[in-house]
């Protein structure tokens, strides 16, 4: 298990929203990266909105597979090959609610595809709402240096929060 986690930046939304929250500059200093994210979206009509995930800029080489929950329906499982990490709430979910979402990065700074694992869950109090497990793959090489999250639709709303914290494992 990690001996400690140290937070390497963080950021809060401001009025107006932020079309993505984005961490650049991440150190090869550590074992593992986590990040966490208290968010909502702008955007409306499903009570809740994907994420996507991009390292270092790269669109392409993600894949999923996705165990999710739901208030209403049970469980499904799903994969694809997009950058989709999870979901949040969106402006159709239970006002000033925000989803927690998680996800760990094993080996950042390694030469070997980068494996990522996501534990996300939507707040509506109401019928619905989504709990998601995502096992992800980025097939790249390459460290990972910038991490930047972007829903689907809409914006993160203003007092969504984004911690990124490097794991040393000695």
């Amino acid at each position: 298990m990690p001996n400690t986690f140290e937070l390497i930046a963080s950021s809060t939304v401001g009025s107006g929203g932020a079309a993505s929250i984005e961490f650049t500059s991440i150190p090869a200093t550590y074992t593992d990266l986590c990040l966490k994210l208290s968010g909502r979206t702008s955007s409306t009509g499903s009570i809740y909105e994907w994420v996507y995930i991009k390292f270092n800029s790269s669109t392409t080489g993600y894949s999923y597979r996705l165990l999710q929950g739901n208030g209403g329906n049970g469980f499904g499982s799903y994969s694809g090959t997009s950058q989709y990490s999870g979901d949040i709430p969106d402006g159709t979910a239970t006002a000033s609610t925000f989803g927690n979402y998680e996800i760990y990065i094993p080996n950042y700074a390694g030469s070997t595809n980068k494996s990522f694992s996501v534990d996300a869950v939507t707040e509506n109090n109401g019928t619905l709402a989504i709990e998601d497990l995502v096992a992800g793959l980025w097939s790249n090489t390459a460290a990972i240096t910038a991490v930047n999250f972007t829903p689907r639709n809409g914006s993160f709303v203003q007092y969504s929060t984004a911690y990124l914290y490097g794991v040393k494992n000695a």
